[in-house]
């Protein structure tokens, strides 16, 4: 956005120059004579009127030299329809020049045949096929390929629904309208569905700033400054703002060319990929082509939100696998010799077999894209052989593709910890405060270092990377391990907290600048001369890990650890003592060995008890309903390695869950000028938790305690009115009320709270726990802000929920549990 003196300077007091035909013209000599006076009548009528008289003078000019017969002929260039506008004496159709330019109406540009797609039936019901067909005749007229208006379509039909099975469905229909109409389009379809353009190991930035969406929404569709801020104001999402303005427009000078799904993709990839001098032109170029091309206003908005990496289609990347499952059950390209049932058939199935054909097909594609997150080779695999087990080993773990980290349950405390474990031996581990770390190592010695997050690291530790030839026993070619890098002092040993770790620079590091030494503190092996070790329990992998592998101490060392069974409680106690007293958060506790636990008949460990509490709270009143009791069965607890999956495999007891409650990590969206003393800060702030289906952000509580005078005072700065950092209302957020202010999301922050309560006002997890009421805290405290996440990793509202029936749960057991389990159980 301008500055608003620039927007003064161009938009004041200043008189504009006369609009004209000499506007579109330069260098005409005849023509410009007649029109060098200023034009009272022109500046009276509306853009789409003076753009009628432009075209009437022009097509009285080529009248003088058009032949009769070809005047008379009404198949040459007929006239545009006529729109809402004042109305003028109809022209004649003339044989326009080849150099001479003509205006083309906006109006009817959409590709009518891909919109009118019903990508929303069911599956069992949508006939892919005849719409194929169909298609295919269609984009043949325009070049072959898949038109990016299909791909509008599906982002119509999902951003209209909340519901998941219709979101997914959509996907789906759209998905295999692309495989049997257009194979080759699938590929970039799914880049562009899912809000990027490269695996995140190999991430391509756009590198687009709102200044150059906001100059091409001004050339393409001839809005001003003022114009385009009174849009953004008004709808608070760039998409928005690009849908009206193009449903504004009336005319252009060039006709769009239909955009081809393959070709925006192509067009994003220039966009990243540019560098160097004169790479902000051409990337200014390419987004203005898009905006022209773009036929229609839904297609405007869909670039955009591209553009700025928000669809807010609701649909997330494992909604996109389940899509992907799912449509090559039904659909296979025609050189594909995979099997797929017939739509007729599968409608014939029961909803449980339906379901259970489903599950295994997704599990499968989960499975390899938590193996070898890249779509570029998921995709083409899939195609070709389907959903089949050979996928996991064609698309499965390779070197230097990270695999998806498995992650750790949370757990309120030891006691409920030793509960869940009971019977069982497992390990308990220190949580150092660092980086986890994934480490790859070839036959050739290459070393590839990646975060959590899949992103590269190798820049940032070459000192790690100088370790691995001295760390690598004696029969260890390849390798894939696993640990956590901390920040350690060498000359005592001390370890140091995250935020020290933090200062290292993350690109160009040589080993003799390095400031901040570390230590890698390996815990786990997954990969060892070519062979995966996933399927292997956990003390297997341990063992290897530790006997293959040369420690260096305050380098390279084991996580430290003590193995354990549920009876251990003292020796457990005071070994997570002993964690907090170096500094470490906590401690993890992985189960060694896969068998399930000694008494199978033992409820805690094969049984999950679900307490359904009643609208409201049971007291002796016969009449109030006591909560009920739901038992479900659960699988054994396995000791595998699960990529992607959290799992109560790991359990993690950190010290902020063994006082008062758990922390959330929450998204400040926005604030109020504070009362008295807080009168120059912004107190309370309104903080939200993401919803990871829709991609937006739902309000769960305000907050003012907790906070210095310092961080009032910089967060004040942080987000100063007329900043970057304050938006207007934003679309994607999910809040009834009206702060004083709006803030960008862009910084998370560790809250502490006393419970969890429905709420009336705030919309955070509704429809999970109640479909008339959200989730609210009571007693919000601030504790610090989470400078190791981004907001993708923000509490989710289902982790809210989940929370919300745990302390159901507890209430539960302080009424006496036991005879509410009774009573569910008879």
């Amino acid at each position: 956005m301008s500055s608003p003196a620039k927007k003064r300077k161009r938009n004041g007091e200043s008189s504009q120059p006369t609009r004209s035909i000499k506007s579109f013209f330069k260098g005409q000599t005849t023509e410009q004579a007649n029109l060098q006076g200023p034009d009272v009548t022109e500046q009276r009528l509306s853009d789409e009127a003076l753009a009628r008289k432009l075209q009437a003078e022009w097509n009285e000019q080529e009248n003088a030299s058009t032949p009769t017969d070809a005047k008379a002929d009404p198949q040459i260039n007929p006239v545009p329809s006529t729109l809402d506008s004042p109305v003028l004496p109809p022209v004649a159709p003339v044989i326009p020049r080849k150099s001479t330019l003509s205006l083309q109406s906006s109006s009817g540009t959409e590709d009518t045949i891909s919109l009118s797609i019903p990508l929303d039936q069911s599956p069992q019901t949508f006939d892919a096929s005849k719409y194929a067909a169909e298609l295919r005749s269609h984009w043949a007229t325009e070049g072959g390929d898949a038109s990016y208006a299909l791909l509008t379509r599906a982002f119509i039909l999902a951003n209209a629904t909340t519901s998941r099975i219709r979101i997914v469905d959509t996907l789906v229909n759209f998905l295999r309208v692309l495989i049997e109409g257009d194979p080759s389009s699938v590929l970039p379809a799914v880049w562009l569905a899912t809000n990027s353009i490269s695996p995140p190991y190999d991430e391509l930035e756009l590198g687009l700033g709102g200044s150059s969406i906001s100059k091409a929404l001004k050339k393409i569709y001839g809005l001003n400054s003022q114009g385009l801020k009174t849009l953004y104001d008004k709808h608070g999402d760039a998409g928005d703002v690009a849908f009206e303005a193009k449903k504004r427009q009336s005319f252009t000078l060039v006709k769009p060319k239909p955009l081809r799904i393959k070709g925006v993709y192509q067009s994003l990839k220039k966009i990243a990929t540019s560098k160097g001098p004169g790479s902000q032109e051409t990337k200014q170029r390419i987004v203005e082509k898009l905006l022209q091309d773009a036929r229609g206003a839904e297609e405007s908005r869909y670039i955009v939100r591209t553009l700025v990496q928000n669809l807010r289609i609701g649909a997330v990347k494992t909604t996109m696998l389940i899509a992907l499952a799912r449509a090559v059950l039904y659909s296979k390209p025609a050189e594909a010799d995979f099997e797929v049932r017939p739509s007729h058939q599968l409608a014939r199935l029961k909803k449980d077999e339906l379901a259970e054909i489903y599950s295994n097909a997704e599990e499968i594609v989960k499975a390899s894209y938590a193996r070898h997150p890249d779509y570029n080779d998921l995709v083409p695999c899939l195609l070709e052989i389907g959903p089949t087990e050979e996928l996991l080993i064609r698309c499965g773990l390779n070197m230097h593709i990270p695999l998806r980290p498995m992650l750790g349950s949370i757990t309120r405390d030891l006691s409920e910890m030793l509960t869940k474990l009971q019977d069982r031996d497992f390990s308990c581990e220190y949580k150092y405060d660092g980086q986890r770390a994934q480490v790859h190592c070839d036959e050739q010695g290459k070393v590839s270092i990646f975060s959590r997050h899949l992103e590269i690291m190798t820049e940032k530790y070459p000192d790690l990377v100088s370790l691995v030839p001295q760390i690598r026993g004696e029969g260890v070619s390849s390798f894939i391990l696993e640990g956590e890098v901390v920040a350690v002092d060498r000359e005592n040993g001390d370890l140091k907290p995250f935020q020290v770790l933090t200062n290292r620079a993350k690109k160009n590091v040589e080993i003799g600048d390095i400031k901040v030494n570390v230590c890698l503190f390996a815990f786990d092996l997954m990969y060892l001369n070519g062979e995966p070790l996933l399927d292997r329990p956990f003390r297997e992998r341990r063992e290897l890990l530790r006997s293959l592998f040369v420690e260096i101490p305050q380098h390279f060392g084991w996580v430290k650890s003590i193995d354990a069974t549920s009876a251990d409680s003292e020796p457990v106690l005071e070994f997570f003592k002993s964690a907090l007293d170096v500094k470490c958060e906590g401690i993890m506790v992985k189960i060694l060995d896969n068998q399930p636990g000694a008494n199978t008949n033992n409820l805690s460990s094969e049984t999950d008890i679900t307490i359904i509490e009643p609208s409201t709270p049971a007291t002796s009143d016969p009449t109030n309903p006591k909560p009920k009791v739901k038992l479900t069965r659960r699988k054994p607890l396995l000791s595998t390695y699960e990529p992607d999956k959290r799992l109560e495999s790991w359990l993690k007891v950190k010290k902020d869950y063994s006082t008062s409650s758990e922390t959330l990590d929450l998204i400040p969206i926005a604030g109020w000028h504070g009362q008295g003393r807080k009168a120059k800060w912004w107190s309370p702030i309104l903080l939200a938790v993401r919803n990871p289906e829709t991609g937006s952000l739902e309000a769960v509580t305000k907050c003012m305690s907790g906070f210095t005078d310092k961080f009032y005072q910089s967060n004040k700065e942080k987000y100063a009115q007329g900043s970057t950092n304050v938006i207007s209302r934003p679309s994607y957020v999910e809040y009834h009320g009206e702060p004083d202010v709006w803030f960008e999301p862009c910084e998370v922050w560790e809250m502490a709270f006393a419970d969890i309560t429905l709420s009336p006002t705030y919309p955070a997890a509704i429809g999970l726990v109640s479909e008339e009421r959200g989730l609210s805290l009571r007693f919000p405290r601030f504790i610090g802000v989470r400078e190791d996440k981004s907001i993708d990793e923000a509490t989710s509202s289902d982790y809210l929920a989940l929370l919300w029936r745990k302390q159901m749960e507890r209430t539960a057991e302080a009424r006496g549990v036991g005879e509410v389990l009774e009573e569910g159980m008879e």
